[in-house]
């Protein structure tokens, strides 16, 4: 008879699965990707190195499981302030929570973004670029259809917009200091992109690192 797993036991295994992924984000955050070792991650989960292999075979799928989830995150923090309001309310909100929910971390920002990785950690990275370019484009369509923005391809436009915010990031990121210029002039660049006006008299509360 093949062995299944009690619900206990297989709640323990996913708590010490998710210990182990919680570890792996704070090395990351601190250290980036490629100051982060799997017997790191161990000591940090207060476990035996054996232990992370028996739940992710190396760093590489350790990392896809960060990724997917830290990407989500951010996704979901950007989606949540963009459903409502004018297209340029969008689009700036868009931006400041992006750019602001990185730049306060900005070493786990800088590995989500643009730091060398295995080339399968990658592919979750253009998973979330296109995420989070769809906010964008979601955001611009909505603007061409109430006729707030010019006729446009929202997905070329947003794909632009994605690779500029996260071009003028990636220093910023990687030193760890940025202007306080940075993000507002990323918010002008996005509304002129996108052919929206001056930028709205509402702000987005809270967006500002």
């Amino acid at each position: 008879m093949a062995y299944r797993r009690t619900p206990a036991v297989q709640q323990r295994l996913d708590a010490q699965r998710d210990s182990i992924a919680s570890a792996a984000v704070a090395l990351l955050t601190e250290h980036g990707y490629q100051g982060l070792s799997i017997a790191a991650v161990a000591e940090q989960a207060g476990v035996a190195t054996g232990t992370v292999y028996r739940h992710f075979t190396d760093k590489s799928d350790l990392m896809i499981r960060v990724f997917r989830e830290q990407c989500r995150r951010e996704v979901d923090a950007v989606e949540a302030v963009a459903s409502a309001g004018s297209a340029a309310e969008r689009v700036v909100r868009v931006v400041e929570t992006f750019a602001s929910r990185a730049l306060r971390k900005p070493t786990l920002a800088y590995a989500l973004l643009a730091e060398p990785v295995d080339a399968a950690v990658d592919a979750e990275r253009l998973v979330f670029r296109r995420a989070f370019a769809g906010a964008f484009a979601d955001a611009i369509r909505h603007g061409v259809t109430t006729g707030e923005l010019p006729p446009q391809d929202p997905e070329l436009v947003a794909a632009a917009l994605v690779g500029a915010v996260g071009e003028v990031l990636t220093g910023p990121l990687r030193a760890g200091v940025t202007s306080t210029t940075t993000v507002p002039d990323l918010v002008t660049l996005a509304l002129r992109a996108s052919g929206a006006g001056p930028i709205p008299p509402h702000r987005h509360e809270g967006a500002q690192p």
